[in-house]
């Protein structure tokens, strides 16, 4: 069966200048345009496409890949409107629709908003909602357990915190003051689960860096910026989880073990990268004002 909205593997079927037809099951013989054509396909070859309607609503196969699918959570901008709904860039040349109702406000150009793709059941369309909540499992189908690492997207802000896409799928909560920086909606971030509660709803953290990730990419900023970048454990903490995406305790505490290993020194609004070529002296207080 021909999935709409997904990428199918079909087979080349007939051969024509535009193109080739592929066999599109219950469908019939399926367009996939010469400039999506992979050099080397033949007759009888299988190839992975993309199927969807195009501007003349014509069913059509692509080997592009869109940014999000039929079952996905995206955050898509908005690039027109009109009365009946808007329309939202999702990487193909025809935009993707959402019908006014299908709206949990109205959309505005140039705006981006978390929706959920979906096949409509009556014109086999594929669409995108931004009342992307209904669509979202409350429970999840198989077992989650502390630690266990997860992907998520920023849904929407509340008064606790932000609700959040687990895995594509699952609703979750990140609580504000686990917190260390400024989120948005929308962003999409690397958590581990915090606690499964029991109705079955879950509780994530966002992941920070291992300490040895962390002292390489301070290391490596400082290379890329002559060797100076300013922050230090005195900055403020929305501007070290803007650089390295971690708390300032961890920053500190990692800034602290590259001192110790005499690879930077900590000023009151920069650290500088030691220069390992020349003899540096020992622990000298002055040098480390965080003493």
């Amino acid at each position: 069966m021909l999935r709409i909205g997904e990428v199918n593997t079909l087979t080349a079927v007939k051969m024509v200048d535009f193109g080739v037809y592929l066999d599109g099951y219950e469908w019939g013989e399926i367009l996939l345009p010469k400039r999506y054509m992979p050099v080397d396909l033949a007759l009888g070859d299988a190839v992975a496409v993309f199927i969807h309607f195009d501007s003349e609503d014509r069913i059509i196969a692509t080997t592009e890949t869109p940014k999000a699918m039929v079952g996905d959570f995206a955050f898509l901008t908005c690039v027109d409107k009109m009365r009946d709904g808007a329309f939202l860039d999702w990487g193909l040349p025809k935009d993707l629709f959402v019908p006014k109702a299908a709206q949990s406000v109205p959309m505005r150009v140039g705006e981006s908003y978390v929706v959920y793709v979906y096949l409509d059941d009556i014109t086999r369309r594929v669409a995108a909602t931004s009342k992307w909540q209904k669509y979202v499992r409350k429970i999840p189908y198989y077992p989650y357990h502390p630690e266990q690492p997860v992907d998520i997207m920023i849904g929407r802000k509340t008064e606790l915190g932000y609700q959040v896409i687990i895995d594509n799928q699952l609703l979750g909560m990140i609580y504000h003051n686990e917190i260390f920086a400024t989120v948005t909606v929308g962003q999409r971030l690397p958590a581990k689960v915090k606690r499964c509660r029991p109705d079955g709803k879950i509780d994530v953290q966002i992941v920070t860096p291992p300490v040895d990730d962390l002292m390489q990419a301070i290391l490596q900023a400082l290379d890329s910026n002559h060797g100076r970048l300013a922050l230090s454990d005195r900055s403020a903490p929305e501007l070290i989880y803007q650089q390295f995406g971690v708390s300032k305790k961890q920053f500190k505490q990692t800034l602290g073990k590259l001192y110790k290993m005499r690879q930077i020194l900590i000023g009151p609004a920069e650290i500088t990268r030691v220069d390992t070529t020349k003899k540096t002296p020992k622990n000298n207080p002055k040098n480390n004002p965080a003493q």
